[in-house]
């Protein structure tokens, strides 16, 4: 008896009731519904660039994705209309952030107990005591950036400059984050990764939720992120799913950015890399993984490459590369094993804007039986994981199962 919890990265399904009171920009996310849109858009021609025709999600659609974004939102999604064969839902997040680290600490059994700081969208983004303690750390004259912006555009804009001053670039967005980006040559990663160390406790302190290193290779033209990011977390104020297994003497496996996320609290292994080599590490813990553990996983390019470049065919490839996957996870499953999908918030590539976008998200089971679980909450799925490995839940949530 193991569980497999796996976070598909704003993989929103619409229908937050509190929608409206977040925004991009100054548009309210009232209507945003990233699986919805983007079945509209396929469905509708729109979504042609290395795919063709209907969203086919044949996995997730028989594990009730379809269904559960009709019961999220009331939204049709072309292409996403089978009998669900396992059981299903939608969850809402009661955390007052579209973030990263409120929808993880959630879904891990622990909403949010306070409000994050978020830099104002002005230029300068950060007050002058953040950028002197930047430059002290980084021995440099000053910052490139110190502004709102996408990642990618960030190291396009700012990336000639950055290797002739040797200044970091410093961005944020509407998630309470400061971000750095540096190459990984010129700056060196070892030191890009002991500023943002340095400069966390800091920024923590304000309740900024994550400083993030981002390093980039490449000549000025052609730069390219690489795999190396690190999150420097706020660490959970209390015990979180993570705790509770490893508290009860199981084993906890980390795919991708939990390990960051957590800040490392309850986890025991941690397997990083890009999505596709995530997925040939959740492939290998199936085999691996000894009973009464539990894998927690998050895959981060649906929103990094996609959703915050509003990229709806990206994303539709992205959706049907992971469909066909964990289709072959599920079939590597021991009986007695759990499988749960979900995702921390939405990021519409349809939306205006850049940035994520206030969500319901779906809950998909397998190795739970059939059926609805109807509306539940994010901490509903800790509660449920733990009741399944027999550990004892902390939090608020209530076990669906």
């Amino acid at each position: 008896m193991r569980a497999f919890l796996v976070v598909i990265d704003s993989v929103g399904i619409g229908g937050a009731p509190d929608a409206g009171q977040f925004f991009n920009g100054n548009l309210p996310d009232t209507g945003a519904n990233t699986v919805a849109h983007i079945a509209q858009a396929c469905a509708e021609g729109r979504a042609d660039d290395g795919r063709s025709g209907p969203l086919h999600l044949p996995v997730m659609d028989g594990l009730g994705l379809g269904a559960a974004v009709r019961l999220a939102s009331g939204d049709d999604a072309p292409g996403l209309g089978g009998e669900p064969a396992g059981r299903w839902g939608a969850a809402t997040e009661t955390s007052p952030g579209k973030d990263t680290p409120s929808g993880h600490w959630e879904i891990a059994g622990l909403p949010v107990p306070w409000d994050w700081h978020y830099f104002p969208d002005a230029q300068p983004a950060f007050p002058e005591e953040v950028t002197r303690r930047v430059c002290e750390l980084a021995g440099t004259d000053g910052i490139l950036g110190n502004c709102h912006g996408s990642g990618t555009v960030m190291i396009d804009q700012f990336g000639a400059q950055h290797l002739r001053s040797g200044w970091p670039i410093c961005y944020t967005s509407a998630d309470s984050v400061f971000q750095i980006a540096a190459h990984e040559e010129a700056f060196g990663l070892d030191r890009l990764q002991q500023l943002c160390a340095d400069l966390a406790p800091m920024l923590h302190d304000m309740r900024v939720g994550r400083v993030i290193a981002r390093p980039f290779i490449g000549e000025v033209g052609s730069f390219e992120r690489t795999a190396n990011r690190h999150d420097y977390a706020i660490t959970p104020p209390a015990p979180v799913l993570t705790n509770w297994v490893q508290d009860a003497g199981r084993r906890v496996y980390a795919i991708g950015k939990i390990g960051d996320i957590f800040t490392m609290q309850g986890i025991d292994d941690v397997r990083k890399g890009k999505d596709g080599a995530l997925m040939q590490h959740l492939n290998d813990l199936v085999h691996e993984a000894e009973d009464g553990s539990l894998t927690f996983a998050n895959f981060v390019e649906f929103d990094s490459l996609w959703g915050h470049r509003r990229n709806i065919a990206g994303y539709a490839r992205a959706l049907e590369w992971f469909d066909a996957e964990i289709g072959k996870v599920i079939a590597k499953l021991r009986d007695g094993d759990l499988l749960i999908i979900t995702a921390d918030h939405g990021n519409d590539p349809s939306w205006p804007g850049t940035d994520h976008t206030r969500e319901r998200v779906p809950v998909l089971i397998h190795g739970a039986g059939q059926g609805s679980i109807g509306q539940v909450a994010f901490a509903d799925i800790a509660a449920s994981v733990a009741k399944h490995l027999g550990v004892p839940s902390q939090g608020p949530g209530r076990s669906f199962l």
